[in-house]
């Protein structure tokens, strides 16, 4: 979901430009962006049906047994995307980690913050077959800022890979508003299961003494949206974008999993943020790290969660950066020919 609605602020820049961008994509990421731009031309891709293992030690395990599937699905999405330029003519691709959606013969971009792929003792093999991967694109645009002071680290900066890598700051939908605050507490889930619905519940049990007012958005896309009132919590089963946008705005804190589209969105609207990051999951894991360790917000593992853990974020600064301005016209000049 996460890739999905990092490209938003992309896709109105294309229409921004006049570009008629068509969005490719599958499962729940395709539903939300069909919901945010209703009135765009729609291509589905074959999924990726990527789940983690409830035991989170075997999630290495898991991925590797997957990985037949995977490499299928990858030649797959590049019949589909073939297919479709031979009845439509298009001037560019921009794929955000979808590996087979290039074409030798369009200008074709990878959206990407994992220069370095984080998996324990087996990085070195899996950064070398991402940067295989980027390599067959024109250009990898990295949604990060370039200098020291950023908010990927060691996954979006690495020495000795002669890509042609451009920075483009953080991505986010959001803008920052001045509103009056609503929510003590907003609550954002998000990931694969069954490890969402795992912290879901935790979080139900552990939230229930919590003075003040919470928002729950338990990140379930479904065709309506519900909305429930459970004591001073109110719970949705997903929000817009524009409803979230001015959720987190509305709230004091935020509480959510520490995937790097949540922290380009929660650093785009100065936030405090506490993080969980979902099990097994490494790079998530080191971002949390990295966050606490630079005193900008606290982190603990889902099993170890309690209410009390909030009283740790008066330590902490917040996600505030400098404001990052993107030439979008300089950007999509790779799609306008000679």
């Amino acid at each position: 979901m996460g890739h999905a609605t990092r490209c938003i602020p992309i896709i109105h820049e294309l229409i921004r430009h006049n570009f008629e961008p068509v969005i490719a994509s599958d499962g729940f990421a395709l539903q939300l962006l069909q919901k945010e731009f209703p009135k765009l031309e729609i291509l589905e891709l074959p999924s990726y049906n990527i789940s983690y293992s409830k035991n989170p030690k075997k999630l290495r395990l898991k991925l590797l047994k997957d990985t037949p599937h995977l490499l299928k699905t990858i030649k797959k999405e590049q019949k589909v995307i073939a297919d479709f330029i031979e009845s439509t003519p298009i001037s560019g691709i921009i794929s955000d980690n979808r590996f087979g959606v290039r074409h030798n013969n369009i200008p074709s971009v990878f959206v990407t913050h994992q220069l370095q792929v984080l998996s324990g003792n087996t990085t070195w093999l899996s950064t070398r077959i991402h940067q295989k991967i980027i390599s067959k694109f024109n250009e990898c645009w990295v949604p990060d800022y370039a200098s020291e002071k950023n908010l990927s680290g060691i996954l979006g900066h690495i020495e000795g890979f002669n890509a042609a890598l451009t920075y483009l700051g953080p991505l986010s939908r959001f803008e920052k508003q001045q509103l009056e605050i609503k929510y003590e507490l907003l609550v954002v889930l998000s990931g694969p299961e069954p490890q969402r619905t795992f912290l879901e519940e935790k979080l139900f049990h552990e939230l229930i003494n919590f003075k003040g007012n919470i928002c729950f958005v338990k990140g379930v896309i479904e065709q309506e949206q519900s909305i429930s009132q459970h004591k001073n919590m109110s719970i949705y089963n997903f929000m817009t974008s524009i409803e979230l946008e001015k959720a987190i705005n509305e709230s004091e804190v935020v509480l959510s999993r520490s995937g790097y589209t949540t922290i380009m969105d929660l650093a785009k609207l100065e936030k405090k943020a506490f993080f969980i990051p979902t099990p097994g999951q490494f790079e998530q894991e080191y971002l949390s790290e990295k966050l606490e360790s630079e005193g900008i917000a606290p982190f603990c593992n889902q099993d170890e969660f309690c209410l009390d853990l909030l009283a740790q974020l008066k330590n902490y600064s917040g996600l505030k950066f400098k404001e990052n301005r993107l030439n979008y016209k300089k950007l999509f000049r790779l799609f306008q020919g000679e």
